[in-house]
């Protein structure tokens, strides 16, 4: 197989990727979308279509001779942890996957002794901690602090940088991911202003589902100009604050963002639906109350009653006839996977069985985008000149799959 890379596009990329100021990103960590400016979050869309335009001409992408990628998941996880070991291994990281339950942290090792520990080798941590309300994104932190400090002492050669796979105020690498799908979809940002985004919670027969989706949607795609509408039951608001940042988003973008009540009222005449369960922001700051201070009976007191309020709103699904409510009936229908499918997975849920069926291949089109988006965050925090970088790999022309005339000519040891 010989190397059949798209020169054109991939230059015409590598000239976007220059206009842009990434200096930032160098040696820095990926916590939060609306942390990123435009040129940075631009960045990351523009290094994974470079990556995958790479990757589908046969040429390899790695960029690293060894290394480890630390995966830290703490809530299940198939997609995004099979993205993250996707991305490290497309740059040349060996992944070693953190067991807590297996580690020294069972017998009080702390935080700051584990970061170091696992950081020896590590390039880059990828974290997943989205359970608990104040909880997740500040152990992401701690770790950041923990290696950088050991960095700067002289324990670790290189300060590993880290990667948010999800914490309990935003889902960074999914909803970029997510937005890499509608810029190819709808032909780039442009294509994107003044279209209308219904982003709306969904029933769902269990309970605890985190807020990080639907608050990492509103505070990305407000970013672009689109006119977000976040509708969900009383009683299932998300954080306030991430509310604000997508209220000021709208307003510099010249988008807008909505609340309402009604999901019907978010379906009509949207270009893009993503009808997703999430728990109430209330009862998941109770749950992580209850947790801390080990109230157990507690818990499945709260788990009983939020299931009895899920109950009350079975209406709230993604069906055929609010789908014909759509702009031209034919919005693009998105989620995050897995979905609740009514009559599959649960006796009701999400959304319908011929809906999600109808969507199936842009569901996993969609999906394909994240190990690209992984692997562009971790490439801008670990290179400088991340356009120079790239130049040469394509320059080096290495192929990641050899031909069956390289194989046949090997010697036979």
């Amino acid at each position: 197989m010989d190397i059949n890379l798209n020169v054109d596009r991939f230059n015409g990329l590598l000239y976007e990727l220059r206009q842009l100021d990434v200096r930032n990103m160098y040696n820095n960590d990926f916590f939060l979308t609306w942390e990123k400016t435009d040129d940075e979050l631009k960045a990351v869309w523009t290094v994974a279509d470079i990556l995958r335009t790479l990757r589908e001409g046969n040429v390899s992408t790695r960029v690293f001779d060894s290394g480890l990628g630390i995966s830290i998941f703490r809530d299940n996880s198939t997609r995004t942890r099979f993205s993250f070991a996707s991305a490290c291994n497309m740059l040349g990281l060996t992944v070693q996957d953190l067991d807590e339950g297996k580690s020294q942290i069972a017998h009080g090792e702390t935080v700051r002794e584990t970061a170091n520990m696992v950081s020896f080798m590590a390039d880059v941590i990828g974290i997943r901690d989205d359970m608990y309300i104040g909880k997740g994104n500040a152990y992401m932190h701690a770790v950041s602090d923990a290696v950088q400090e050991g960095h700067r002492e002289g324990v670790l050669e290189q300060r590993p940088t880290l990667v948010n796979l999800q914490c309990d105020i935003d889902h960074p690498t999914q909803c970029m991911a997510d937005m890499a799908h509608l810029l190819h979809e709808f032909g780039g940002p442009e294509g994107l202003k003044g279209k209308k985004v219904a982003m709306t919670w969904a029933y769902s027969p269990s309970y605890g589902k985190p807020l990080s989706v639907p608050q990492g949607v509103i505070g990305l795609f407000t970013r672009l100009g689109m006119d977000v509408v976040l509708a969900h039951p009383e009683g299932y608001e998300v954080m306030s604050e991430v509310e604000e940042v997508a209220k000021a988003n709208a307003e510099k973008s010249g988008g807008s963002f909505t609340k309402t009540n009604s999901m019907a009222e978010a379906f009509k005449d949207a270009d893009i639906v993503y009808p997703k369960s999430w728990a109430p922001f209330a009862a998941m700051e109770q749950r992580t109350k209850l947790y801390g201070e080990g109230d157990f009976d507690g818990i499945k007191k709260l788990e009983q009653e939020l299931l009895a309020q899920n109950a009350t709103h079975k209406d709230w699904t993604c069906s055929e006839e609010l789908m014909k409510t759509t702009k031209d009936g034919k919005a693009l229908y998105l989620h995050c996977l897995p979905a609740d499918i009514t009559g599959v997975s649960c006796e009701a849920g999400e959304v319908d069985a011929s809906v999600f069926d109808r969507y199936r291949t842009p569901l996993y089109k969609q999906a394909s985008f994240k190990p690209y988006v992984i692997a562009a965050m971790i490439l801008l925090s670990k290179f400088d000149k991340p356009d120079v970088l790239l130049e040469r790999v394509e320059h080096r022309g290495r192929e990641r799959k050899k031909g069956t005339e390289y194989v046949c000519n090997l010697p036979i040891l």
